[in-house]
């Protein structure tokens, strides 16, 4: 890798993190809840001499569309605590906030029962929007077919395999659980906006608690973002494939590292992810008028990815449950332990000698008395 794609990845690298780090202290809340704020580039002329201009990419920070996830969450874990530290003051708007939620949760309950109709208007609406429809699966069949096997090679494998290794349970048990919150993320594209049913079925089909899952599912669905960053790694390939531009070994790992950072920051709605594509190809020097083509078939690979997406926050959740019981289990048994001791101390039988000594001596003494007064 060259001086210049170096200082492209250093400077990308630092703007995610600083992006990520900004985004945690929202200036506004109310602003937070639809937008968040992101790093764009503007181009700038250098004017070094008369004859000579120069172009040269600046970035400007900027507010975009997009709710702000993880500044909501910070603000809520700490609002939380206070709250907790009020007492029984606290009480009060705590109850508030659990009912608004279960009020919440039925009216997803109700518009689920209309989704399949409104899903079905959506996949035709951009099916219609297709000009020659023949001709682009006939260009892009590779990508899409890449695409999706390759997530349901993650979700159906590797995602399970990893759980089962470490739970020692069946991992399809707690896929079937799921169906409904992962058909919901396939026809909404979008995991913002799965996240109230994907508590709900974590809560009540595969036995979750409330305080892991309104904990982790929050944070995975910004942070945790697999299918994302498995989409824009095969989609820098395809356009750097398509354009007949060879990619060495450096640049590889280079789109890995940048997809992988990328998927951090990206927003939880349709074509989230083909924002920050761009970015990623930028970084290894690839050409963006490309995006074109990936946006073209994003309707249908971004819904494999929400899939993925949702499905990995619910492992988590569910791994991080089976954590909470098998500690809860050893301390269980420890203090049982240390009570069944205890009992066992009282019950024990003392023969120490000297409660026997005075016990001797109360005997021998009317003895030595009676031989005292027969003197």
């Amino acid at each position: 890798m060259d001086k210049k794609n170096k200082r492209k990845h250093r400077n990308f690298c630092n703007v995610v993190f600083l992006f990520c780090f900004r985004n945690i202290f929202p200036s506004n809340l109310v602003a937070a809840a639809f937008q968040s704020y992101a790093t764009g580039y503007k181009i700038v002329k250098n004017d070094v001499n008369t004859t000579n201009v120069t172009l040269e990419k600046v970035p400007v920070g900027t507010d975009v569309d997009g709710m702000n996830i993880l500044g909501l969450i910070v603000f809520a874990m700490v609002f939380g605590v206070a709250l907790r530290k009020l007492g029984e003051e606290g009480e009060i708007l705590i109850k508030f906030f659990n009912s608004f939620n279960e009020a919440t949760m039925v009216l997803v309950s109700w518009i689920m029962w209309y989704a399949p109709l409104g899903i079905m208007f959506l996949v035709a609406a951009k099916i219609v929007e297709m000009e020659d429809v023949g001709v682009l699966f006939a260009s892009l069949g590779k990508y899409i077919a890449c695409c999706v096997i390759g997530h349901a090679v993650h979700g159906l494998l590797i995602l399970p395999l990893i759980y089962f290794v470490i739970t020692r349970k069946n991992p399809y048990t707690f896929l079937l659980g799921l169906i409904t919150a992962l058909a919901t993320a396939f026809g909404t594209s979008s995991s913002s906006a799965t996240l109230p049913l994907m508590m709900k079925c974590v809560e009540e089909n595969n036995g979750v608690s409330k305080h892991i899952s309104r904990f982790i599912l929050p944070i995975g669905a910004t942070v945790n973002m697999d299918g994302a960053a498995c989409f824009q790694c095969v989609a820098a390939v395809f356009i750097a494939q398509l354009n007949y531009i060879p990619l060495n070994f450096v640049q590889v790992i280079t789109i890995l590292v940048t997809a992988t950072a990328s998927s951090v920051g990206a927003a939880g709605i349709p074509a989230g992810g083909v924002l920050t594509l761009a970015i990623i190809l930028e970084a290894v020097g690839l050409p963006t008028h490309d995006l074109s083509l990936i946006l073209a078939v994003d309707w249908l690979v971004d819904r494999t990815c929400t899939v993925i997406n949702v499905e990995g926050d619910a492992f988590g959740a569910g791994l991080l449950q089976y954590f909470a019981d098998r500690t809860s289990k050893k301390e269980g048994v420890e203090l049982t332990e240390v009570q069944l001791g205890e009992e066992n101390v009282l019950l024990k039988p003392e023969h120490s000698p000297l409660m026997e000594r005075p016990v001797e001596l109360e005997v021998a003494g009317p003895r030595a008395s009676e031989k005292e007064s027969i003197m």
